[in-house]
């Protein structure tokens, strides 16, 4: 049983709960898109229970990564995914990423499509949260459950902030970094010298996967803002028409 007292007990609950927050902007869009087509009296229900119902299949979905993320090297490989889901992260997005999510006009079918789409949606997030519960399953579920009215009612707030203050997505990445990194170091098959022989090894490795993400990321994205100029410049659309 965890110790409730412990700092480095409420420090994990609050990477979960951030975690959950920076990679679950896009439940609530997937909710909204699924339930838009129910009658008004069922739309409440609808949320409900397809929430209930997601967070019910992403708890299994996190059981199991705790399992695996114990046998060696698949931390390596889960740390090395992390660095790229916190890199994407800082990319731009693309507006038709929900286009596919066609809403249900039955309660059933809305239920049926929050699921579905939640599970298809949260692998980074499942990977994320059972790096940051140090293979606690009790950790795991606190975090979880603390996070969803935060998620539920404060995503579209904290879409906002991150619009208006790309700050916060910039540290939001920075903490997937921080948790690969130090999934990276505690593998199995990371040899002893590195994972308990190396002065503040676990900081290290840490710092060096946060700092990697924000570089590589702003990098990137600084690469693929002038592609995306160029694309959306009338002068480009004008080419494009002439060749046709």
């Amino acid at each position: 049983m965890p110790d409730l007292t412990s700092s480095l007990f409420w420090i994990a609950v609050l990477q979960i709960i951030a975690i959950d927050i920076m990679l679950g902007g896009d439940n609530a869009v997937v909710i909204a898109l699924a339930c838009r087509k129910l009658p008004a009296e069922q739309r409440n229900k609808g949320i409900f229970w397809g929430v209930v119902g997601a967070i019910g299949l992403r708890v299994v979905m996190i059981f199991f990564a705790l399992q695996l993320l114990a046998v060696p090297y698949l931390k390596i490989a889960g740390g090395l995914l992390l660095l790229w889901i916190g890199i994407k992260l800082m990319l731009p997005e693309h507006e038709d990423e929900h286009d596919m999510i066609d809403g249900g006009t039955t309660l059933l079918a809305a239920i049926k499509t929050i699921v579905v789409a939640d599970a298809v949606m949260s692998l980074d997030n499942v990977i994320a949260v059972a790096g940051a519960s140090h293979g606690s399953m009790v950790l795991v579920t606190f975090g979880i459950l603390v996070s969803i009215p935060i998620v539920v009612w404060g995503s579209k707030l904290v879409l906002t902030l991150m619009d208006r203050f790309p700050v916060v997505i910039t540290l939001g990445a920075a903490l997937l970094g921080w948790i690969a990194g130090g999934m990276l170091i505690t593998d199995q098959a990371t040899p002893e010298a590195i994972s308990k022989g190396l002065p503040y090894g676990h900081a290290l490795f840490a710092g060096t996967g946060a700092v990697l993400v924000v570089v590589v990321g702003k990098w990137l994205g600084s690469r693929q803002a002038p592609r995306v100029a160029i694309a959306l410049s009338p002068s480009a659309g004008d080419q494009h028409t002439n060749r046709e």
